[in-house]
């Protein structure tokens, strides 16, 4: 498979994720809209179901969707990202780039479907709720923690069970997902992805937003570095928990 390939698959499935992903926190969150006010509960599933639908998108390159993911395929250990795809630096990057942007591109899609409802609300720390995660009590430490420990269980349930995500399958991960968010989502929202946050959070800075305020780019790193620090001890679990209950069996 070409990295091209990979690219565009990743860019699509990423894309998918965050307009439905995206979507439903702003039917939730602004204002006039069919599901305003729908809850927390309304918000995760809404994220299974966007990661479901990102997962068949992208399913020729593994529809990894997240760095943390591609991050912790590496190391673990793997020789391959996919079918085709060996394991280096290139891949790598290419794997990163698509999630990047299909992040990005996702989020401007869904601005353009709430584009009225954007228009009438008028509290700016609402419409980046849309696109970015943010904390409930603001604590950098504590933040930090949240974010590994709930991108650990991702990454480290991906690949004890099934590899890539649609090795495991795509319904199986998106109830995974489901899981981290009403468990372990309430105190910053749970990005567990950093394209998922950075990629959505540029295009909050560059859309036309009326009205909007600062893109919180203070706290912007957190959901970055917890998620990929989260991914690398998912990958060092993956590989050395199973030698580790085998040894002691």
């Amino acid at each position: 498979m070409s990295l091209g390939i990979v690219f565009l698959s990743e860019v699509f499935g990423t894309a998918m994720l965050t307009l439905l992903g995206c979507g439903v926190v702003a039917n939730v969150a602004l204002k006039g809209t069919k599901g305003n006010n729908g809850g927390f509960l309304m918000v995760t599933w809404g994220w299974g179901i966007a990661v479901l639908s990102g997962v068949y998108v992208a399913a020729m390159s593994g529809a990894h969707l997240n760095p943390a993911v591609t991050m912790g395929i590496l190391i673990e250990g793997r020789r391959n990202y996919a079918a085709g795809v060996p394991i280096d630096f290139a891949s790598t990057m290419t794997y990163f780039a698509g999630e990047m942007v299909g992040a990005f591109l996702g989020a401007i899609v869904m601005w353009l479907a709430y584009k009225q409802h954007f228009d009438l609300e008028q509290e700016p720390a609402s419409q980046l709720a849309v696109f970015s995660t943010g904390p409930a009590i603001r604590s950098v430490p504590w933040n930090l923690v949240t974010e590994i420990i709930g991108t650990f269980v991702l990454v480290f349930v991906i690949l004890a069970f099934g590899g890539t995500p649609s090795g495991l399958g795509p319904l199986a991960v998106a109830l995974l997902v489901v899981g981290i968010g009403v468990s372990l989502g309430g105190p910053t929202g749970y990005a567990i992805n950093p394209a998922r946050d950075l990629g959505p959070r540029i295009a909050h800075a560059l859309l036309p937003i009326k009205g909007k305020g600062s893109s919180d780019w203070g706290y912007s790193w957190i959901p970055v570095v917890g998620p990929l620090t989260g991914g690398i001890l998912g990958g060092l679990a993956a590989k050395y928990v199973p030698i580790i209950i085998l040894a002691t069996s």
